[in-house]
């Protein structure tokens, strides 16, 4: 099992680095919109639709993407501050009233879109600014995970949502804070992307902490999804890694926060 995940992993890298580099811009972006359209096929799973439908939706959302791209890309920026609220307005409340969603139900439908296009969107405009801006902006949900799993490991005494993800913790959450801090620390130190973000140090830190807290909010957010479900992953499409939206979870709320952020400091 190890060795599956391992070797899975090193695919998804050099499927990555295959997109953000080697690829040109309007290739990126259909390989974005691609990523985009089977999330949306694993999302009409966790709404237990028959495979037509699920095929139908994914199709629907990369005909989304095809029109946001040369239609009406001067809405991104409007996608993206919906999506924004949603996470901070909207996601607390479904983890207060534990929520569900439903089978051939329009609001079902219409969620997975405000979860999926505006995290496409985001990858759009993050990598038409700058490739190692989009990929620093997804390593942040990186080090935010990797730095919670250890010190809940370590130091992990009080359950962060224990009818959802049972593992996760506040002492998690914490190190995940630390975590992101001394990564931005560094990289807004030591690169150039510092000049991307043209802000006051305290008002940095907020935004980094707000990050953070958004990037547990999306894992968590597809934890009940799926636990309402009654599904472990979302597909086993990545051998022993689930699915793609198990991969993008914290992603669909992070980096639309961050490329919101990006497009008012350069408003």
């Amino acid at each position: 099992m190890l060795k599956t995940r391992v070797i899975t992993a090193l695919l998804l890298v050099a499927g990555l680095a295959l997109i953000l580099f080697a690829l040109p811009p309007l290739a990126a972006v259909l390989s974005f919109a691609a990523i985009a359209a089977v999330a949306a096929w694993e999302w009409g799973g966790l709404m237990k639709q028959d495979p037509p439908a699920r095929v139908l939706y994914a199709m629907t959302l990369l005909l989304f993407c095809w029109q946001l791209t040369v239609a009406a890309p001067q809405l991104i920026p409007i996608l993206l501050g919906i999506s924004v609220a949603f996470w901070i307005l909207a996601v607390p409340l479904w983890f207060r009233f534990k929520w569900t969603l439903a089978g051939n139900d329009f609001f079902g439908y219409l969620l997975g879109a405000l979860v999926i296009l505006p995290t496409w969107a985001a990858m759009v405009a993050l990598h038409a600014v700058s490739t190692w801006l989009m990929l620093a902006a997804m390593a942040l949900v990186w080090v935010a995970d990797v730095s919670a799993y250890f010190a809940g490991r370590a130091f992990g005494r009080h359950k962060l949502a224990p009818t959802i993800s049972p593992g996760k913790t506040w002492e998690g959450v914490a190190g995940a804070v630390v975590g992101v801090l001394i990564y931005g620390g560094i990289v807004l130190t030591f690169t150039p992307l510092a000049g991307s973000l043209p802000l006051s140090t305290p008002l940095l830190v907020l935004l980094l902490i707000l990050l953070t807290a958004v990037s547990v909010m999306g894992d968590l957010f597809e934890s009940l999804l799926k636990r309402q479900a009654g599904i472990k992953d979302s597909s086993n499409l990545l051998p022993g890694h689930g699915g793609v939206l198990d991969r993008i979870d914290a992603l669909t709320s992070t980096l639309p926060l961050a490329a919101l952020i990006l497009y008012l400091v350069r408003s």
